[in-house]
């Protein structure tokens, strides 16, 4: 068997491990283990990103008054981690590995230290042989601060991690090219970061169990992509899937959205997917604009700016806009909103965003 890669995310959607009733399918669950155990015997790294909770809750539960969508998510959540950690220890242990719980929060990659942090306890449960099972803590996140779902957390871990690739497994085959039940669809094989819009070629369904849908796998990946590692959206109920698709001599029927060549740093990486993270916004000239978009790498100097809007600190995270409204980029700022509003446009020295801490679209 000839591997593709070492070190891989392994995200695992709620509708592989959820059966029509909603409640936790424990058999496949065993499955994807048994494939992950295989993997690891081989020397593969393997973070797990899973989905589940909620089912595992749902099997657990039986309520029958009423209450929110959010209260609901928290209650399954809560109950349901702990069943579902038990069941991953359990069948782990019977190939004599030993997996941790990683729990968190989109917050927890708005704050630099915060995300070291994270990115040093994965590390260290790597070096010790131990599987990390990630997931979103639901019980504390509300829905204005909640993943997109589990593939923008996945897109997150491999990126912080730095994965040779990520593997989303879904409850299809990978990116149609109409609507999976259509007669005469197919799955597109392979994308390019270069590849034009493909939302018109993408279900809008979202998934029954899942909040995300096709579109939000297809940009998690095409980012993850331009960043250099691979990302592989197949059928997580194909038996051996993860196996297969590791091995250079097995072909499977899936979308790979190929790497780009160039990598970009651990803090541009950090700072692609702090978008929603932004405290103000910042307009700049056209100077400004074709100094960032050259060759040369480029700062933002104070010299560019023509508008500051919002309140921010030193270090917070702003959106960049062209003269003509059309955002650019994201960076962190060296100077709060009062000194860039003072310095605005005067200031040919002094640097607002450092091209070390910018992120262009």
């Amino acid at each position: 068997m000839k591997l593709q890669y070492k070190k891989i995310a392994v995200k695992i959607g709620s509708n592989v491990l959820t059966k029509g009733d909603g409640t936790l399918d424990v058999a496949r669950m065993a499955q994807l283990v048994d494939q992950i155990a295989t993997l690891r015997k081989l020397g593969v790294e393997v973070i797990l990103i899973s989905s589940g909770a909620v089912a595992a809750g749902r099997t657990e539960l039986n309520i029958d008054k009423k209450m929110d969508a959010v209260s609901s998510r928290q209650l399954w959540s809560a109950v349901g981690q702990v069943k579902l950690i038990n069941r991953y220890s359990y069948f782990f242990r019977e190939y004599g590995l030993s997996c941790a719980q990683v729990l968190t929060t989109k917050e927890n990659f708005k704050d630099r230290r915060h995300y070291l942090n994270m990115k040093n306890c994965i590390t260290t449960l790597l070096e010790n042989g131990v599987i990390p099972i990630v997931n979103e803590n639901d019980t504390i996140s509300v829905t204005e601060l909640m993943f997109t779902d589990n593939d923008e957390l996945s897109g997150l871990i491999a990126s912080m991690m730095k994965t040779e690739a990520l593997v989303i497994l879904s409850n299809i085959n990978g990116i149609y090219t109409g609507h999976p039940d259509d007669e005469g669809t197919r799955v597109i094989p392979k994308i390019h970061a270069e590849t034009s819009d493909l939302s018109e070629y993408i279900s809008t369904n979202k998934s029954e169990f899942g909040r995300g849908g096709m579109i939000t796998k297809c940009n998690i990946a095409r980012k993850i992509a331009e960043e250099g590692i691979d990302v592989h959206i197949a059928n997580g109920k194909r038996d051996n899937i993860l196996p297969d698709l590791l091995d250079k001599k097995v072909e499977v029927e899936h979308s790979h959205f190929v790497a780009a060549e160039k990598q970009s740093s651990n803090v541009k990486k950090w700072l692609a997917h702090s978008y929603s993270f932004a405290k103000g916004v910042i307009s700049i000239n056209e100077g400004a604009e074709a100094a960032l978009q050259s060759q040369k790498a480029s700062s933002l100097l104070m010299v560019g700016v023509t508008e500051v809007e919002g309140y921010f600190e030193k270090g917070d995270i702003v959106k960049i806009y062209n003269s003509k409204g059309v955002q650019l980029g994201i960076g962190k700022t060296k100077y709060d909103s009062t000194k860039a509003q003072k310095y605005l446009g005067k200031e040919k020295g002094k640097v607002l965003v450092h091209y070390d801490y910018l992120y262009l679209f």
